[in-house]
């Protein structure tokens, strides 16, 4: 497996200003690391591509995936297809920054709208976006993350009912404890479909706790990996046992500082993989 981390782990320090996507990728050669997770959000301007390409090249390093945060659950025509072009455009960069994979999302909930419908919806839409990333020879790996794709088995059956070889499962292994789900045994039932995978942990917390809120009610908080109540080595192993060989990319949600989180992350799982 290829170890990668992702600039979401330092989404604060990124939005704030206080360090660059130059900084983040620096940080991540000085570690050992050869691949890093690329977000959308993260782009200061239209030269920050050509930059990035520059040291990545000067450092020997690779983009793992280039993630994008697209959501279907639009009421209008007008507005579904504007995602798709985003999502577009998210394939074009990738193809640009060199990398096969492009992280995409479902959508979210919104008032008014049925589950039934925005299913439709999200079915079509990565349907068509599906049909460009097999023409530019990308392949989109979606989030198991919300209420539309948050278990295994809504990811499995919107990738099904997609039917494209090019949209594939990014299976976050924290995020199924937010849809009460076992993480490992999530992973078990993705075992065909993964494409990706956002290595992350979660422990419960109290309720007036910093986190994310589960679907019934709990609230969990990120913590550095393994320190965590996600099975992590146990899910490298089964990795492993069933011939995944592509990457794991560190994306650290803890509270503190979000450097040293990632760095303590990144250092944990090398010593599970192999």
């Amino acid at each position: 497996m290829k170890l990668s981390a992702s600039a979401w782990s330092i989404e604060e320090k990124l939005f704030n200003k206080d360090m660059s996507i130059f900084n983040f990728i620096k940080l991540c050669n000085k570690n050992g690391l050869k691949y890093v997770e690329l977000l959308d959000c993260f782009w200061n301007d239209a030269g920050d591509i050509d930059q990035v390409l520059s040291l990545l090249k000067q450092l020997n390093m690779e983009v793992a995936a280039y993630s994008i945060g697209n959501d279907f659950v639009q009421e209008s025509l007008v507005g579904r297809q504007d995602q798709i072009v985003e999502i577009k455009k998210g394939i074009d960069t990738a193809c640009k920054l060199k990398t096969g994979l492009l992280r995409v999302f479902s959508g979210e909930p919104k008032d008014g709208i049925s589950f039934d419908t925005a299913k439709v919806w999200i079915i079509d839409g990565l349907r068509q976006a599906a049909a460009y990333a097999e023409e530019m020879g990308i392949t989109m790996v979606l989030e198991n993350h919300g209420l539309f794709a948050g278990k295994s088995c809504q990811v499995k059956d919107l990738i099904n009912q997609v039917g494209s070889a090019n949209l594939r499962a990014n299976t976050d292994v924290g995020n199924f404890m937010l849809v009460n789900e076992n993480p490992l045994e999530a992973v078990k039932a993705l075992k065909d479909y993964i494409g990706f995978v956002h290595f992350k942990d979660f422990k419960e917390a109290a309720h007036n706790d910093k986190g994310y809120t589960a679907i019934d009610g709990r609230k969990y908080q990120g913590t550095i990996l393994g320190r965590g109540e996600v099975p992590m080595e146990e899910i490298v192993n089964f990795l492993y046992k069933n011939g995944y060989d592509g990457f794991l990319s560190v994306e650290y949600e803890g509270i503190g500082d979000q450097v040293s989180g990632m760095l303590e992350s990144i250092e944990f799982t090398k010593s599970i993989i192999k």
